[in-house]
């Protein structure tokens, strides 16, 4: 019986989630699920080298994730899944960022910049 009743009690949870205000049949539940990409491919970017990141993109997703974390919270209903994944976004592009900055004060950056003004004159 107990089983039947914890039973019941999940499918009305379930039921409950469903029709959420910022559950699976609204885009406040879809735009972050698919929001998590952009997550998955900062991520993924950890592996390539920091000369090959572009600065001005990572520092537009840093501002996105910045920018919307705070209007998921300010918009109603209030959206968790969407700060969660724009709190991410931030993190990642922020550690991108990091890196291409650090990279461009290397020595190896430097010497690079010299033999294009070089080349260029």
């Amino acid at each position: 019986m107990a089983s039947a009743a914890s039973s019941a009690a999940s499918k009305g949870a379930l039921r409950k989630f469903i029709d959420s205000p910022a559950g699976p049949k609204t885009i406040h539940f879809w735009a972050p699920a698919m929001k998590w990409a952009l997550v998955i491919a900062g991520i993924g970017d950890m592996q390539r080298p920091a000369e090959k990141l572009s600065l001005t993109q990572n520092m537009s997703l840093m501002l996105t994730g910045l920018i919307w974390s705070r209007y998921s919270m300010v918009i109603i209903p209030k959206n968790y899944s969407l700060l969660a994944v724009n709190v991410f976004v931030f993190g990642t592009s922020s550690i991108q960022v990091g890196r291409i900055l650090k990279w461009r004060q290397s020595d190896e950056y430097k010497q690079q910049q010299k033999e294009l003004e070089q080349k260029q004159a």
